[in-house]
């Protein structure tokens, strides 16, 4: 400390001098008795104001000083108070551990016991969090918790109360997983809303409300609507659940998981023909699709007129005078017309005849049959566009994720799935119509045969 007041005593004089010289430097005189008057002015009043600032700091010392003493006095003191906390402290640490031996030594088996129950608590405690009973009873997985650290506790002791309120617990899952109750409670909808609704629980397996089935999150700790619904008849009966008062009533269950439900939980995640169709056809797929179903309705359209064209053609064998509202009437009407005409014009005429007709009969066929032929090509379009997909995938995340490539694939298989989707029905379709047709033109030929050899059996007769 007194070091630091000589050096703070220098400091201050040199900057007093500093600051006389340059005083002195921004007076001016005129001749040398001025300037020695002026330089011993200087000088006295110098001398007089260093006494002033070092008396200054010679009282500021005494009070640093002083200071300094207080400080120093506290600190030992302090340093006195730290080695009697010190001393009480592993005193203190001393009798924990003993008193802590105490207890260890009286408790016996009951350290046993706690650690059964401990371990019996963890397991269920994971139960009892995601179990839908939970959702009606809430409040059982703090307790649980709060079992478990008492029960670990080498402090801490266990009181029957608890041990008997646990054992409560694990009656009432038991009792509650095997009963079909209905009560009010919080039910969050898809989109976000949390509604107060009237629940009906089948057990620990699934729970139900207004004709949805309802998730368990321990999360949340309230029911959630299944974002994704089962099929309608499973959702009609889970309604009729819920609106009976007693006897028995046939309802759908998901007792898959630990606590049941976990099919149906699962739902979201396993997409339907339409959901994968939307998402992973693709333009190519779309294409696909739309060549289907013009395919289909072209081969509908002619069914249907080959099948009028059909009834009429039978209808006209049935008649002796021909009609032209039909193929085989028109050409019964070109025979009809050469009456005079040999066996070999008559051939040829009936046979240009059936030539006119035939194109008619069998339109959109050879279009149908592209369709059926084409459908599977861009099949297989869509699967190599969608493998170069994964590939490039592949070459910029490499294969470690395969979710990621899982689009890809999906888009690929889908494409040729839609393709032979297609193709298999038009090709039926084209069968049909094409079977059709040929049934047509073969009673036309069969009859132009017919009416060729009535001809030639009337030349004959005619000769003889």
């Amino acid at each position: 400390m007194k070091k630091l007041i000589k050096i703070t005593g220098l400091t201050a004089a040199t900057l007093l001098l500093v600051s006389s010289v340059q005083v002195f430097a921004q007076q001016e005189a005129t001749s040398l008795p001025d300037l020695l008057n002026m330089v011993e002015e200087d000088r006295v009043a110098e001398s007089a104001e260093y006494r002033e600032r070092l008396q200054q700091f010679e009282r500021e010392a005494s009070q640093q000083q002083q200071f300094l003493d207080t400080t120093n006095q506290r600190i030992a003191t302090e340093e006195g108070d730290e080695a009697d906390l010190s001393d009480e402290f592993e005193l203190n640490e001393n009798t924990i551990a003993e008193k802590t031996a105490t207890l260890r030594d009286r408790r016996g088996d009951l350290n046993e016991l706690f650690g059964t129950l401990q371990g019996v608590a963890g397991d269920f405690l994971s139960t009892f969090q995601n179990s839908l009973i939970s959702a009606q009873y809430p409040g059982r997985s703090e307790a649980v918790e709060a079992f478990i650290e008492k029960a670990g506790s080498s402090i801490n002791q266990l009181e029957p109360e608890e041990i008997e309120r646990f054992w409560y617990f694990m009656h009432q899952e038991m009792t509650e997983s095997a009963r079909v109750v209905t009560y009010n409670g919080d039910v969050t909808l898809p989109n976000g809303d949390t509604v107060n609704r009237s629940i009906t629980r089948i057990g620990a397996y699934n729970a139900v409300s207004e004709g949805d089935y309802l998730s368990y999150n321990g999360d949340i700790g309230h029911l959630q609507v299944l974002p994704k619904q089962p099929e309608a008849s499973i959702v009609s009966s889970a309604l009729a659940l819920q609106s009976a008062s007693s006897g028995f009533v046939k309802v759908g269950i998901d007792p898959t998981g630990g606590v049941g439900g976990q099919v149906m939980a699962n739902l979201v995640n396993f997409p339907g023909v339409e959901e994968q169709v939307r998402e992973n056809a693709g333009t190519i797929g779309r294409i696909i699709i739309g060549v289907g179903i013009i395919g289909m309705i072209l081969g509908f359209y002619r069914l249907l007129m080959l099948t009028l064209i059909s009834i009429k053609v039978r209808s006209q064998l049935k008649k002796d005078k021909p009609m032209k509202n039909n193929p085989l009437g028109r050409v019964l009407l070109v025979a009809e017309s050469n009456p005079n005409a040999d066996t070999e014009t008559l051939e040829l005429k009936l046979g240009e005849a059936i030539l006119q007709e035939t194109p008619a009969l069998e339109s959109l066929l050879t279009l149908i049959k592209m369709i059926a032929t084409i459908a599977p090509l861009g099949g297989l379009l869509g699967t190599v566009t969608g493998m170069i997909v994964v590939f490039q995938q592949i070459t910029v995340y490499g294969a470690g994720d395969p979710t990621i490539m899982a689009g890809g694939i999906s888009s690929a298989l889908m494409t040729t799935v839609l393709g032979i989707v297609v193709a298999i029905p038009t090709i039926f379709m084209h069968t049909v119509v094409k079977s059709r047709a040929d049934t047509i033109i073969h009673i036309l030929e069969e009859q132009a045969t017919g009416m060729i050899a009535q001809k030639a059996e009337q030349i004959a007769a005619s000769r003889s």
